[in-house]
């Protein structure tokens, strides 16, 4: 539990930030993330879920996950429309627009969070949702964050073979078609323990492989979310 001090704090950044999704702020030297429940306005209160019922399976998967030993941010303190946890580096999506940072230490990242994902899955955990803008990296440690997508009425094949082609279709959302990257991150996920995960995602996108040669067309003009699904296919296409 957190100090009085820290929660007085946390209630003040609440009300100078009322509606604000996520917050950024300091305290005793260290940052931390304080995230609300979204305000919903007008027709989006019909369309999306309850926003404070999504922040409550935020919380109970991070406590649940972290006393698996699932590698997750601390949560620090915690209400019904509100969690603050500690912070765990830029994403992966940051790190890879980052042009000061090195070839090798942007490719090392990748190839960290692909055996992070594998050791999720050993774990028989999920992620649910693991796109680059939800990994985070600091000083070679991984963190997955925002776990608000909950597939608890899929069993953990389904959702850790999500979880595989949802990543993959991420890398290649942001780095593009670098082969020469994306396979190794790729592999270390595979030797790291999700090797049958990736078999089972190979066997369930055989299917639509028919979509591979209508998608060519599109590979270099197709929307930021239709392009990597043509690069996904042409992953299982081209590796065993």
């Amino acid at each position: 539990m957190p100090n009085q001090a820290f929660r007085c704090f946390v209630d003040n950044v609440l009300n100078d930030n009322i509606g604000k999704r996520v917050v950024r702020f300091e305290y005793s030297g260290q940052v931390y993330w304080l995230k609300q429940a979204e305000k919903l306005t007008g027709a989006m209160r019909f369309l999306k879920p309850n926003s404070k019922k999504s922040i409550q399976i935020e919380i109970d998967t991070l406590k649940k996950l972290a006393l698996k030993g699932a590698p997750v941010p601390t949560l620090m303190y915690c209400g019904d429309h509100f969690l603050v946890i500690a912070d765990v580096g830029k994403t992966l999506n940051e790190w890879m627009a980052n042009a000061n940072i090195e070839s090798n230490t942007q490719q090392q990242i990748l190839v960290d969070s692909g055996v992070a994902l594998a050791k999720l899955h050993t774990l028989g955990l999920a992620h649910g949702r693991p796109a680059l803008r939800d990994i985070s990296w600091q000083d070679g440690q991984v963190s997955f964050i925002d776990f608000e997508a909950s597939q608890n009425n899929k069993s953990i094949i389904y959702q850790q073979r999500r979880d595989i082609l949802v990543y993959i279709h991420s890398l290649y959302r942001y780095l593009g078609p670098k082969h020469e990257s994306i396979k190794p991150v790729i592999m270390a996920y595979r030797h790291a323990g999700g090797d049958n995960i990736w078999q089972e995602a190979k066997k369930w996108i055989t299917p639509w492989q028919c979509l591979y040669f209508v998608l060519y067309c599109l590979k270099d003009v197709g929307g930021k979310d239709l392009r990597p699904i043509y690069w996904l296919l042409w992953h299982f296409r081209q590796t065993k």
